[in-house]
């Protein structure tokens, strides 16, 4: 795995941050300037050095924030995968691929390049590199010339759903024998021409200017929006058979995962989800898994720190027909990080695995009051680190707008 998270760069880094419940949110003059009611915001510090490290002044040339979260994450990755990186030599990976998503993508070159350059009629300048900057596929495409990848190399955008329904496409990939091995993810910049719609919207933090670590309140009754952030993760699948023969080290299995829409009725819109639409897609995660509601051991939420989250704690007890008595812990990685938008359910599969792997569940910050709703589940809402060694199963979902769905079963893995 490889992370690019606004509390922590690397495994270890961001591990400590979230046994520590220590936040990566901070205040933003620039957004004051702008006059954003939200000046505050999550993004992965010192990145312009950090990305200075990976990659030579030409891969540079075309390496914006987006595609640089995803690409350090796949080069750590890749690493931590026991791989070394390629050389220029002419072989192909044909057995690996990669499916690497982003909610927005590459909004801040457009805006700070490409529109300010073609009006002022200066489209000559723009240079060979913008197209595979702004494009979509940006980020797969840096990714799998970075590592010869010869299968499928794509992007997917499923708003805030994209880091684990890449994930879930992976896991397909593999089962159906079309690949060995896949990279999975997501990514998204930072920027304000990213962040002003949800601005205008009114759904991110907007209290929170003097005090950015407390403003992310996922589960809080003075919850006030989200926050928005930036980063990535990468997470390479492999199938077992060949893992194993590689003699890899493997932190989690996948067990199994769903992807569905809402289809935008009965309570669903293109911001809303469909409570339906919810339930039926952890049901038919849980149903892929072959396993017992009763076998979740934890929940990593959507969990935004908006009015959906006692929703989401309501669909979770209908999709796993449990209550506030035996309901499985549940935290929200956001409560430190943000609202990564596209690069979420990426890192917090990461955040999922590393505490699979370390036996320990991390805390939801900022969630002092609960939410009057939800208070009957204020028991299963960890706001200290959980030491839990025999820690086995985790369930991962997102929600995004379009009102789509993906979720995810994690367990740890023993031999």
């Amino acid at each position: 795995m490889g992370v690019a998270a606004p509390n922590g760069h690397g495994l270890e880094n961001f591990e400590a941050a979230l046994r520590e419940g220590r936040s990566g949110i901070r205040f933003f003059p620039e957004l004051r300037d702008l006059k954003f009611a939200c000046q505050i915001g999550g993004i992965p510090d010192n990145f312009e050095q950090i990305r200075r490290n990976y990659f030579d002044h030409e891969k540079l040339l075309s390496i914006n924030d987006n595609i640089g979260y995803a690409s350090v994450s796949a080069v750590d990755a890749w690493r931590d995968a026991g791989f070394s990186l390629p050389d220029d030599n002419g072989y192909v990976d044909w057995d690996t691929g990669a499916i690497l998503g982003s909610g927005i993508g590459g909004m801040d070159t457009i805006a700070q390049r490409v529109v300010p350059m073609v009006k002022e009629g200066k489209t000559r300048r723009l240079g060979s590199r913008i197209v595979e900057q702004v494009m979509n596929s940006g980020t797969s495409a840096r990714v799998g010339g970075l590592l010869g990848l010869g299968n499928q190399v794509t992007s997917n955008s499923a708003a805030c759903s994209t880091g684990t329904e890449a994930i879930v496409q992976a896991l397909w990939k593999i089962r159906t024998g079309q690949a060995k091995r896949m990279l999975a993810g997501g990514s998204e910049g930072a920027s304000p021409f990213i962040w002003a719609g949800f601005d205008s919207m009114r759904v991110i933090a907007r209290k929170f200017n003097d005090s950015p670590e407390k403003g992310s309140r996922p589960m809080s009754a003075s919850a006030g929006g989200f926050v928005p952030g930036a980063g990535g993760a990468v997470l390479v699948l492999e199938e077992a058979e060949t893992a194993r023969t590689r003699g890899a080290r493997i932190y989690a299995e996948i067990l199994g995962g769903a992807v569905n829409s809402g289809g935008q009725r009965n309570g669903g819109s293109m911001t809303a989800p469909n409570p339906e639409g919810v339930t039926r897609c952890i049901a038919q995660a849980v149903s892929d898994a072959g396993i017992d509601p009763d076998e979740i051991d934890a929940i990593n939420g959507h969990l935004t720190a908006t009015f959906a989250d006692p929703f989401e704690v309501q669909n979770w007890s209908s999709a796993l027909r449990r209550g506030p008595h035996d309901f499985p812990y549940i935290n929200s990685t956001k409560s430190m990080i943000g609202h990564c938008l596209g690069a979420a359910g990426a890192i917090e599969s990461v955040a999922v695995v590393l505490q699979l792997a370390g036996g320990f569940l991390h805390p939801s910050v900022n969630c002092e009051d609960i939410h009057p709703d939800i208070e009957p589940f204020a028991d299963r809402i960890p706001q200290q680190v959980v030491d839990y060694p025999d820690l086995n199963t985790i369930v991962k979902a997102c929600f995004g707008f379009g009102d789509v769905n993906s979720c995810l079963i994690f367990r740890k893995w023993q031999e």
